[in-house]
């Protein structure tokens, strides 16, 4: 399951969900409209919050690995048609919980771009708060 389709169970814990990015303005547009994004998407082109939750750069074969691979082939199997990247491929993502006072209760740094938590495990984080959820 994608974190789309946990939109329920989200709006249920009264999760918020920011995506970040460091594209332009104008890529970051066409991946709202290609991806159907309904989520606020945060434009940070000098990648501020990337290094502030120590998201850097990934090595050649953290990013071209073959659980990297896995992943393009299991999107592809799945009829997502595959694109050719037009940004910094290297720059690592991650996942971040912040609760509702600003206080950040989980980072996951990814490895690459096939380290990404289940939607379980990121629910998990959230029923875990300290605060009771986010």
């Amino acid at each position: 399951m994608q974190l789309r389709q946990a939109q329920l169970e989200l709006s249920r814990r009264a999760v918020e969900v920011f995506v970040v990015t460091f594209e332009t303005r104008a890529r970051a547009t066409a991946y709202v409209q290609d991806m159907g994004l309904t989520w606020p998407l945060l434009i940070d082109e000098q990648r501020l919050l990337f290094r502030s939750f120590g998201m850097e750069h990934g090595t050649h074969r953290e990013i071209l690995g073959w659980a990297s691979w896995l992943v393009y082939f299991r999107l592809f199997w799945r009829g997502r048609k595959m694109q050719r990247p037009t940004g910094d491929v290297y720059q690592l993502g991650g996942d971040v919980l912040i609760d509702p006072t600003g206080v950040v209760q989980h980072i996951h740094v990814g490895r690459g771009p096939a380290d990404r938590p289940t939607v379980d495990e990121i629910l998990t984080w959230i029923d875990n708060a300290p605060t009771g959820g986010a």
